[in-house]
């Protein structure tokens, strides 16, 4: 079954490209035909392709893989943000520094700048310096932060690039080339194809169309760390356990207080408490104290049956006073 129906993509407006005098001829093959001098993509193929890499995505993510969402045009800002939060992902809505991926050690030296001066504005150590000090500081956390926000969590390179729009982050694409990172993309009539690996021929260009696409891609994201967490469980019950030790502790088993205390712990109990006894001693022990209190009550109504109290005479009046 496919990821997406026809149905919804035809409502999203993915099969829109770009007018006829704007295409690139390397998507020649991903195109349908021409309309009103716009041209309209091939819906097959792109459920097709859209297919292939949701399933690379989310085999990639179900092996603890990284996927950096891109996406700086202003249509797709907004999406590539709430979708790549939803998956836990880091991503980029803001330019594109040079050298994020071929260069990643400098930008991770950015990031812990980032994080000490933050740092010193939290603990109060920014109030000791001059007020001029003190602004630039802000302003330097507010342009680290508007730039780096998305890869804060990044800690190592990507293991697949997910761009929106080709032709405005091929900066991007170009560095995941070089570091032989695989790039999945959304590519228009008017894209160049040739450095993607997984593309999906779509309208980049309508919020509808890149909320529907960009959507299914943190699914496949979501749908990856899912079986990554129960493949972590299973291999964890598969593990075999030593010779007499269980997973689960037996109710039944009584241990007594020589198999669980080591010898100075018992000698030391041995002298504050008396020995415990036998199941059976306990049970006639028992027995006999109520025989005991059956005799004694027994006993105490006999004698209160022989010994009666009479009751005391009222005296009778002076029938002389009367």
């Amino acid at each position: 079954m496919s990821v997406v129906t026809m149905k919804a993509l035809l409502e999203s407006g993915v099969h829109f490209g770009h007018r006829t005098n704007k295409w690139n001829p390397k998507m020649r093959q991903y195109i349908f035909t021409e309309r009103n001098g716009i041209h309209i993509i091939d819906l097959q193929q792109t459920v097709k392709l859209l297919d292939d890499s949701y399933n690379f995505i989310r085999d990639t993510a179900a092996r603890g893989g990284t996927v950096l969402f891109v996406g700086t045009k202003r249509q797709a800002q907004d999406t590539i943000r709430e979708q790549a939060e939803r998956c836990g992902m880091p991503y980029v809505t803001e330019r594109w520094l040079g050298g994020t991926i071929t260069n990643w050690t400098t930008i991770q030296k950015r990031i812990f700048e980032l994080e000490r001066l933050e740092r010193m504005r939290d603990n109060g150590e920014i109030n000791l310096l001059t007020k001029k000090e003190g602004l630039m500081i802000e302003r330097e956390i507010a342009r680290l932060e508007k730039r780096l926000s998305g890869v804060r969590t990044m800690k190592r390179l990507p293991d697949i690039l997910f761009v929106v729009d080709v032709n405005r982050e091929n900066t991007a694409v170009h560095e995941a080339n070089l570091k032989d990172i695989p790039v999945v993309a959304l590519v228009d009539t008017n894209c160049d194809p040739q450095y993607v690996d997984y593309l999906i021929p779509s309208n980049d260009d309508a919020i509808r169309a890149i909320k529907l696409l960009v959507g299914k891609i943190a699914d496949a994201v979501m749908e990856g760390r899912t079986i990554r967490g129960k493949e972590e469980e299973d291999d964890l019950l598969a593990q075999s356990m030593p010779e007499g030790i269980s997973r689960f502790a037996d109710v039944d088993d009584e241990l007594e207080d020589e198999e669980l205390l080591g010898e100075s712990t018992l000698k030391h109990l041995g002298t504050t408490r008396k020995p415990k006894a036998d199941d059976e001693e306990l049970e006639d022990e028992e027995e006999e104290e109520e025989l005991e209190e059956e005799e004694v009550e027994d006993a105490v109504e006999e004698v209160k049956a022989e010994v009666e109290v009479p009751a005391a005479e009222e005296p009778k009046e002076d029938e002389s006073e009367a």
